[in-house]
């Protein structure tokens, strides 16, 4: 049985579409949604439970306000909450073991991720794909795979490809135009043989000169999503911070899918 797909409860401007996209990939994955909100320790376990207090019923109502945008958008949906004491990054990273997709919302910064960023750390440690919340997608738009060519894009490809079919969309593969020795064959294999898998998604493998990272940033303004995968070896973290995922991260006009490798995709 396939784990749920979690999303982080935070109570940003930004949560219904966040909630929103969850229980739409929730519904397209055909498990559940697990709603979770994280009390970090510098909140202080006394302000959070002192005799059922303030902070209990503002979190409540978060969460029941979360499950009712969730089943507006998917009505039939099997939805959870779970209210976890530990700083959101450490508890989200701790959930993405058992989930198929995490969801969060998208603020980024310019720099490398820093403590109190939630998104960019999961991104780097979670161990499941993380589906990050931004942007306006375009409904009829692409899939667009950030096609690199390395060792870690099998993983990414297969995310790709499922979505694709799932949303009925056209995938495009964008790759760049000058790469190293072997590389080309590698991708055309992966993108043959899951062509074989999927027959139902039609696929535009498109060489990128220049820079990768802007070229996807601008096709993300038409795009349903943009998918990337997160580079790392096993046992150490998994870094997505090259120039590629950096301008995709921050400035991507529509959600961005970081998938892992080596054995922790989902």
């Amino acid at each position: 049985m396939r784990g749920p797909v979690v999303v982080g409860v935070d109570g940003a401007p930004s949560a219904r579409g966040v909630v929103e996209a969850a229980a739409r990939e929730a519904e397209r994955r055909g498990t559940a949604l697990r709603l979770v909100h994280a009390i970090g320790w510098s909140s202080g376990v006394v302000r959070w439970d002192p005799a059922g207090g303030g902070a209990r019923d503002r979190v409540g109502r978060m969460l029941t306000e979360a499950e009712r945008v969730a089943r507006r958008a998917a009505p039939l949906l099997d939805v959870t909450q779970e209210v976890l004491m530990g700083e959101p990054e450490s508890v989200l990273e701790t959930e993405s073991r058992d989930a198929s997709l995490t969801v969060v919302g998208g603020h980024f910064p310019v720099a490398r991720p820093r403590k109190g960023s939630v998104a960019p750390y999961l991104t780097a440690h979670a161990r499941c794909p993380v589906l990050v919340v931004r942007g306006r997608p375009e409904p009829a738009g692409a899939v667009v795979l950030a096609a690199d060519g390395s060792w870690a894009m099998r993983e990414a490809a297969e995310f790709a490809f499922a979505e694709a079919a799932a949303r009925g969309a056209e995938l495009m593969a964008l790759r760049r135009g000058q790469r190293s020795r072997g590389a080309p064959d590698g991708l055309a294999g992966i993108l043959r043989d899951l062509r074989k898998s999927h027959p139902e998604v039609t696929v535009h493998d498109r060489p990128v000169p220049g820079r990768l990272g802007r070229t996807l940033t601008d096709v993300s303004a038409h795009a349903q999503l943009v998918v990337v995968a997160a580079r790392g070896r096993r046992g150490l973290p998994r870094l997505p911070w090259d120039g590629t995922s950096r301008f995709l991260l921050r400035d991507a006009g529509c959600p961005v899918a970081v998938v892992p490798s080596n054995g922790h995709g989902g």
